[in-house]
């Protein structure tokens, strides 16, 4: 076995690993004495659904599943009622405990799309942390400073900015550091945001005397569909894999030539060196950037649904944008008597308000059977109608 092949393979995409020799020494030892190790990563069930961005960092992880690992998928189903501050100018609205646990169990279903179970451990952080207790927690928070703390980049900037930090807020990462240590983890994985908390546990795990610290591998933040900020389901830029198939490919399908390859190196299973090949097709005039960007859509829906989802959602984009027909599967709706657009657009679920449904139509993003309407005080009459708005949400509409 040539572990430096393997070495190679681990590292692509990769940002940064702090302690690489401790990495190496973990994959030989696997393939020459057997030893599996563990691997760590958290993610906090802040919303109902993991998102592309999400398994960048999974990803990794099945990899490295296959070179010995086996994987701590940590849920904080504790440290997600404090919210991570990592990135943010202001303090974190607390999430409700039942929501929490709900989102936390859609996590659970959802991570075997891509994790081998049979290499796997789900933990909840609440497993210790509740243990952890008062005192617990104050000989936690004496193992840091005030003045360490502020190391952070985005609490030095609301620091400066006078904007409020929470002691909470503070908590969070010694609590983050704090799993390490109740797992005996050899490896964290996480975002490049995530590089303060990643280190603090690697330091409480020797603080703690644990006998190891746990190597750092951290991950690219995957832009999301605007191609600028981090892919969040708060901002809306986000493809969920629990999603749709054909939304999902109308979302792959939109994101931009540039983007694409980033999304190919990230997320594709292809190699560098296909990639490339795909690059050089496309500057040689040889492949449209089009056809690359529906090939990279199929393969990530089959990996999340499956081929026939994937060939059919295809076919299913085709049909609406290229022939230029309706879809053949729309929600189907029932109003009495005439209704303004508006709020007809608000009872076929296309929008949340009235208001956001005028500007939709005030920009020319409204269709009515087809044609582009743009008299926000349109009222329709008994009659059937198919309603578009923007270019993938499409329902059937029965005035009576």
């Amino acid at each position: 076995m040539d572990i430096n092949k393997i070495i190679k393979e681990i590292k692509r995409g990769i940002v940064e690993i702090i302690d690489e020799e401790r990495l190496v020494s973990l994959v030989k030892n696997y393939y020459e004495k057997g030893e599996n190790f563990f691997v760590k990563a958290g993610f906090d069930p802040t919303a109902a659904d993991l998102h592309l961005g999400h398994t960048v960092v999974l990803n990794k992880m099945a990899l490295l599943q296959k070179h010995g690992a086996i994987v701590q998928f940590l849920i904080g189903d504790f440290t997600a009622q404090i919210g991570d501050p990592t990135g943010k100018s202001a303090t974190r609205k607390k999430l409700d405990k039942e929501e929490v646990l709900k989102n936390a169990k859609t996590y659970e279903e959802q991570v075997f799309k891509i994790l081998d179970p049979s290499k796997t451990q789900i933990h909840f952080n609440s497993t210790w942390l509740n243990e952890l207790g008062a005192s617990g927690i104050v000989e936690l928070t004496s193992t840091f400073s005030v003045a360490r703390m502020l190391e952070r980049d985005d609490f030095t900037k609301r620091f400066k900015e006078q904007s409020s930090i929470s002691i909470c807020e503070f908590l969070y990462p010694l609590l983050q550091g704090y799993d390490s240590v109740a797992l005996k983890s050899d490896i964290e994985m996480g975002g490049t945001d995530q590089k303060f908390n990643l280190l603090m546990g690697r330091q409480l795990q020797r603080m703690y005397g644990c006998k190891k610290e746990q190597a750092v591998v951290m991950m690219p933040l995957l832009e999301g569909l605007d191609g600028v900020n981090k892919m969040s389901k708060s901002l809306g830029n986000y493809i969920g894999v629990s999603e749709d198939a054909k939304d999902m490919y109308a979302k792959v399908l939109s994101i931009s030539d540039e983007l694409m390859f980033r999304y190919y190196e990230l997320l594709s299973e292809k190699s560098l060196m296909e990639i490339s090949q795909i690059k050089e097709d496309i500057n040689n005039g040889l492949l449209h950037p089009k056809k690359a960007k529906e090939n990279l859509a199929v393969e990530i829906i089959m990996r999340f649904h499956s081929n026939e989802c994937a060939l059919k959602a295809k076919e299913e984009f085709d049909k609406v944008h290229s022939a230029k027909e309706f879809p053949s599967d729309m929600p189907s709706f029932t109003l009495d008597g005439r209704i303004w657009l508006a709020k007809a657009i608000v009872e076929c679920k296309m929008e949340s308000s009235t208001s956001a449904a005028r500007r939709l139509i005030n920009s020319n993003a409204v269709s009515i059977n087809g044609e582009k309407v743009q008299d926000e005080q349109l009222q329709l009459e008994n009659g059937e109608y198919v309603l578009q708005v923007g270019k993938r949400k499409f329902a059937k509409l029965k005035v009576v």
